[in-house]
Parts: structure tokens; sequence; C-alpha cells
């Protein structure tokens, strides 16, 4: 059994055991953390080479066996999403430490539970520490928001606080209706013994299914559990709100994991089916997000809209569940999350040269790094709207194509097209109005060196996708194969009990 899996969730656990414990001085917090972050990656890019051979690896804890024991599993969908996760931290936290880290006590150790709750809810095998990894990464997010505590902050805190305890708790019921009609948690014992459930059963495990649904599109903040989204990720510095750019994805991943895992086997007890629920909920998303970055007086909130759009956009293609759906659903995943973190660190950017003007859409002084930062908006903004020839082009292509099979093609179709011209017509306004409209004289303010690297080499990464589109594209189709054969799940995680 190899230890490779644990890592990601071990190494960030410790960090933050040690940051928490010691509350060293702010340089030696900085240096555990960004060595943390960067050995995490080191470690993330080599869980993406072991499961590139499609072989499912198992790591049990206290070597107890599955269903019986807690399981980690790694496949190819669990690597990259860590790997994703991983280099993000690394870009965050270094621009992170270029202030935003000063505005509250423990801020590195509730950035490294962050990263420890993420990990783990992307390589766990069973509900209960689904539940439990939620809960980690969720309450460091209330920590990592409410740091500074801004009126802003504290009353956006409020109502994501709230939200997602009202998702904690439906999540705890729908995890004991399960257990009372199976006996288990294990997603892949979950997976045999559900077909094999008495009629009567049946009932309360279409119930916790729903429910199961309900909480992980909270999670994705798909309609119309929404509303939570932009004030707190608009409120939240721009680092943090870069780093919760992963947090709709892990609702994201929930809702293919559990459903394609599960409950797609035995799809005639669930009615209705996934599409039927996710589609139409995600297209309002994409509509309720691309209208509220319209109506924005913000930058920051504009952002956190769009960043809502995207999450909507994801799920609009993966509801449909085909194997080219979630494959296209999985790039734009990879693609969006980058642009989305580019956008909020160059907000910060932005904010930190204009004064009293801050991010507000309206005209304001000079920047100090005018033209860097313009170019930089171009490029960002083209990345995320998906101008050729940058991966969100080839991503958004790569979605229309999978949605032309479907039945609900020219809703998807009309809703993510329209959506992107009101998404181009919003950053083209707030270029202008930053950029080509600002007064001759010059905001005081510092150089932003650190945030600037930290999006160039975001829209590196973006860069390369679109130039590694095609092997990209594979891993992809290689993901969502996977995916759908939830056996080779089975076999891998209970052995010689899930052939019987």
């Amino acid at each position: 059994m190899t230890h490779w899996p644990i890592l990601p969730v071990v190494l960030p656990a410790l960090a933050a055991g040690v940051l928490a414990a010691a509350n060293p001085r702010l340089w030696v917090a900085r240096s555990i953390g960004l060595g943390s972050c960067a050995l995490l990656l080191v470690f993330a890019l080599r869980l993406v080479l072991l499961a590139a051979d499609g072989e499912q690896r198992v790591y049990a804890l206290g070597d107890w066996p599955a269903p019986f024991g807690i399981v980690l599993v790694l496949d190819r969908l669990s690597a990259l999403m860590v790997a994703l996760t991983a280099l993000l931290a690394l870009v965050c936290l270094a621009c992170a430490s270029t202030g935003a880290d000063r505005e509250g006590p423990f801020f590195h150790a509730l950035f490294q539970f962050q990263l420890m709750g993420l990990n783990g809810a992307f390589l766990t095998g069973d509900l209960f520490n689904l539940f439990v990894f939620f809960e980690v990464l969720l309450i460091a997010s209330y920590g990592l928001l409410l740091l500074g505590a801004t009126p802003a902050r504290l009353r956006a805190g409020l109502h994501y606080v709230i939200i997602n305890l009202l998702g904690s708790a439906l999540f705890l019921i729908a995890v004991g209706l399960l257990y009372a009609m199976t006996g288990t948690l294990n997603l892949a014992d979950l997976a045999l013994k559900l077909p094999a459930l008495a009629p009567d059963k049946r009932m309360l495990v279409q119930s916790a299914a729903l429910l199961l649904l309900a909480v992980f599109a909270l999670k994705a903040a798909l309609f119309p559990l929404l509303l939570w989204l932009p004030g707190a990720y608009a409120a939240a510095s721009a680092p943090v709100a870069a780093l919760f750019a992963i947090m709709t994805k892990v609702g994201i991943y929930a809702i293919l994991r559990v459903h394609l895992m599960v409950f797609a086997p035995v799809a005639g007890m669930l009615q209705p089916d996934l599409t039927t629920w996710v589609v139409p909920a995600a297209l309002v998303t994409v509509a309720a997000g691309a209208l509220g970055a319209l109506a924005s007086r913000g930058l920051a909130a504009a952002t956190a809209w769009l960043t809502l759009m995207s999450a909507g956009t994801a799920l609009a293609i993966a509801g449909l569940a085909t194997e080219p759906a979630v494959s296209a659903a999985l790039f734009y995943v990879l693609h969006s999350t980058l642009a989305s973190a580019a956008l909020f660190l160059l907000t910060g950017a932005i904010a930190a040269q204009r004064g009293a003007a801050r991010d507000t859409l309206q005209r304001g002084p000079r920047m100090l790094q005018h033209g860097l930062l313009g170019v930089l908006f171009l490029l960002v903004a083209a990345a995320f709207v998906g101008i050729p020839p940058l991966s969100g082009f080839i991503a958004k292509i790569m979605l229309l194509q999978a949605a032309s099979a479907g039945v609900a093609r020219t809703a998807i179709w009309t809703v993510v097209l329209g959506a992107t011209l009101i998404a181009l017509f919003t950053l083209t306004r707030a270029g202008i109005t930053l950029f080509w409209s600002a007064r001759r004289a010059t905001a005081p303010g510092a150089a932003v060196p650190i945030p600037a690297a930290a999006i160039v080499v975001l829209l590196a990464a973006l860069g390369g996708m679109a130039a590694l589109a095609d092997p990209i594209k594979s891993m992809t189709d290689a993901l969502a194969a996977q995916l759908g054969a939830p056996r080779l799940t089975i076999d891998s995680v209970l052995g010689t009990q899930g052939r019987t």
C-alpha cells in the first residue's frame, strides 16, 4: 500500500497544527506556510503521475479494510483536483504574504486547515468523512472570511455561516438515513448494496439522495441556494477570495462523484434524475450570475457574480451526465477556477492603487502601474470570457459541443452564449472605467510585484491549457470514463467483496 494518497491531508494538517500551537512571528509563519504549499504542489504532481495509469489506489487508514475502516481513494479525478488546489494555494498564499495575512491572527493556520479540508474532500472514499472534511474547510473559511472584521465581512460572514450550518444539518440527516437503510457509508459499499435494497426502503434512500443533492448544490451555489456567495466572496480579501474560487468546485465534484458512483446505477429508484434537477437550476444560476455582474458597482462584486456564473455553466453541462459532457465540464472547471482566481487577485492589485476609489466602477485616479495592470486586465478578461485563442474559448466550444446531443441543447446554448455576451460587456465596461477613463493624477499606492507575478503565473497556466488542449482533453475524457465506471472503484476498494 503506497502512502502517497495520505500526504496531501497530513502535510497541511501538520503545518496548521504547528502554526496554531506555536503562533510564531509573521515571517516564520509565512515561511512555514509557503514551504508547506510548495511541498504540497510537489506531492500533488506526484499523485497525478501515479493516477495517470488508470489504476485506483486505495489507502486504508490503520490498515482497516473497507467498508469497516476509513479509506482514501486516489484516481485521476481526485489527483487532478488536489493538483489544482495546490497550485492555487501556493499562488494565493504568496499574494497574501504581501499584507493580507496581517489582518488577523492565525491566518496561516486557517489557510492550511482550509487546504486539509479541500484535499480530504477530494480524496475521501466515504460519505461521513466527506462531511468531516466539508466541516474542516468550512470552519477554516469562516475564519479567513472574517479576518479584519469589517462591517461588510461581518454581514456577509453571518449569512455565509448560517446557510452553511443549515447545509451541514441536512448533510447529517442524509448520512443518517443512508446508514440506517444500508448499514454503510463507504461509497463503494453503498454502490454495491443499493441495487439489492428492499422496495420498502427505497423512498427513504431517495429522500437521502435528494438531501445530498441539495447540500452539494448549496456548496456549488446552485439556484436557489446561491445568494450567500456574491457577498462573501466580494467581502473577502483578494487572496482569500481567489482561494475560494475552488470552493464551489468542491460542490460540483461531490455531485459528480456521489451521483455517478452511488446513485446513477440505481436511477430507477431516484426519479426525477440528476439532469431533471440540476440542468434547469444551473441555467438559472448562469443567468443570475451574468445579471448580477452587470448590476455590480464594484469589480470585486462583479467577479464574485462571474464566479457564480462559471459554476453554473459547469453544472449545466455536467448535469447531462454523459461522458462527453462530464469531460467538457471538467476541462471548464480547470479553466474557470484559474481564471476566477486571477480576476480576484487582479481586483486586489487594482484596489491597492486607486486610493479611496478602491475597486468601485467609477472614474478614479490613474494607477501607479497603470499600463501593466491594464494589460493584465485585458488578458484575464479575455481568458475569462473565452476570447480565442486562450483556453476559455476552447472550454466554451467543448461545452457547447457536449450540449449539442442533449435534450436541453437550445436552452443551454441560449443561456450560456447570452451570459457570455453579458460578461464581455461587463468586463469591457469595467476596463473602460478603470483604465481608459482614469484621471491624469496618479493615486498614492505601492507597486504590487508579487500579485502581478502571481497573475502572470495563472495566465501562463491558462495559456498552457490552450497549448496543450488536446492532451488535457484526452485526460478529462479518461477522467469521465473512469468516473462513469463505478464497478472499477468497487473492485478496487472492496477487493473480493466487490465481486460477490
